[in-house]
Order: C-alpha cells, then structure tokens, then sequence
C-alpha cells in the first residue's frame, strides 16, 4: 500500500546549519500494516511522515500510494489517499465550525462540490452513529462549535475525520503526545479500534516505547535519518522496553537522550 524506495532529504544544504534529515531510506507497508516508528530527537521520524504527505519535496528517491507514484504530487492533491492526525489537537479541525460540518468537511474531502443541502438529515443520522463509537457523548452535540471541546474530544474528532474516507494511509503524527496520560490512552484505544474496523494501513509516531510496542503489528527504529530497527509479529509481541533501549545502543554505539522517550 505504501512504498518509499530510497529517498533522501537535507534540509539547509550547502550551509553550517546543514542537516541529512533522510538518509536513502526505503519502506514498503502492505495493505493492513500497523506501523508504530520510534527514534530519539532528529532521528527523521516527522520528515518520513511529512514527505509521504507532501509538506515538502524530496530531494532523491520516490513515494508510491497503492501503485500510484505521487513523488510529485502538491501536498492537496495526495488528500484524496491519506488521512492524518496531528501532534497538535487544534490542528486536525476547525474551531468556529460545529461538529456536523467539520465532518461533512471530512465526508466531501476530494468529491466536486454542487449546490444540493449542506448537511443532509441521513448525514446527521450518519454522523450520530459513527460519534456513538468514541464514547464521549459527542453524538448529541452535532450543532456545538469545535472550539468548545477539550484536546483529546478535538483529537478523538480529528481521528474520525481522518479515516472518514477510509484513506489508503493513515499517519498518525505522535497524535497523543499534547494530551494527559487518560486521555492519551483513550484516544490511543480509538486509533487501534478505528484502524483495525476499517483495517486501515498505518503509520504511527510516537515517543512511547511501551505504547510502540502494545499497537500494530510492526516496529521500526530510526536514528539519523535510516531505518535501524524493523520488526513485527510474534518476535515484536515479546520486546520489551529494555530491549529497545539495548537495540538503539548496539546500532548508534550511544545511550539514548531523550527524555520525553525514557519517561514514558
């Protein structure tokens, strides 16, 4: 569903501020893989997400959703195959909007617009059932603005919103690292529901070793813009933290000084 053959990036080239973000790098996800991806500060996790997402360009290599190259596509035009929930839970969706039309924002996302109802009656009953599946009471609120709801209910919309469509990729940008340790664990529980209903390809960031370890179905490490560490199924049920901190030793021949990583 996803493959990333070789590509790099380097931000400031040529300057004393130079910085090998991506350093030939190659990934490939079939359909239904759960990625989680984990790696100290700087180690190209956010630049992987942002370049399979178009933010910016890459300066080798090239990116292929479900068989279809979009190296070259602009960042809007990639809408149409991948859904994404950010760090940030005021990002994912508009604020001075009400529930229903943010969701039917995320229902149109890639269709032609017409001049039939905005929001339809089958809509609302539509948008109802699928906020029953978050828990958090939002089904009866479909006419409050977004603005009023708390981080992690903004972040548990976002993440309706971004599999709405049932997107060929879903990346999930440390989608839970702004929120408290309870809601962070609800939303992540949602994330894991959401993506295996829809059985969702997935690309997950995270600064939780133990939470890399708990969800999907394959873990891969980075350090200094390359993939170090891969591994998924049984072998990735049995790891433990210790186990990761060990890897990321023997691979980068240092202790790993990240603090948001060590305490969770």
């Amino acid at each position: 569903m996803l493959e990333v053959k070789n590509i790099s990036k380097t931000f400031n080239p040529g300057t004393v501020n130079e910085k090998v973000a991506l350093d030939g790098l190659s990934l490939r996800l079939d359909e239904g893989d759960f990625v989680t991806v984990i790696g100290g500060n700087g180690a190209g996790k956010s630049t992987l997400l942002n370049a399979v997402a178009g933010v910016w360009p890459v300066d080798e290599g090239s990116i292929l959703i479900d068989g279809v190259d979009i190296t070259r596509l602009p960042e809007h035009k990639r809408a149409k195959y991948i859904g994404r929930v950010f760090q940030d839970p005021m990002i994912g969706t508009a604020a001075t909007m009400q529930i229903e039309e943010n969701l039917a924002l995320a229902a149109r996302r890639g269709d032609r617009r017409g001049l039939g109802p905005g929001i339809t009656h089958a809509e609302q009953e539509q948008y109802k059932e699928q906020l029953k599946m978050l828990g958090l009471g939002l089904e009866n609120r479909l006419t409050s603005k977004v603005g009023l709801l708390s981080g992690g209910q903004r972040q548990a919309l976002t993440l309706l919103m971004a599999s709405l469509k049932k997107p060929k990729l879903l990346l999930l940008d440390e989608h839970t690292a702004a929120l408290d340790p309870k809601t962070a664990a609800k939303v992540l529980e949602l994330s894991a529901k959401i993506v295996a209903e829809h059985n969702l390809t997935t690309l997950m960031i995270t600064h939780n070793m133990r939470d890399a370890i708990q969800y999907g179905n394959r873990l891969i490490m980075m350090y200094e813009g390359r993939i170090i560490y891969d591994v998924r199924g049984e072998e990735k049920q049995k790891l433990k933290v210790s186990d990761l901190l060990a890897k990321f030793e023997q691979v980068s021949g240092s202790e790993l000084a990240n603090d948001r990583m060590l305490l969770s």
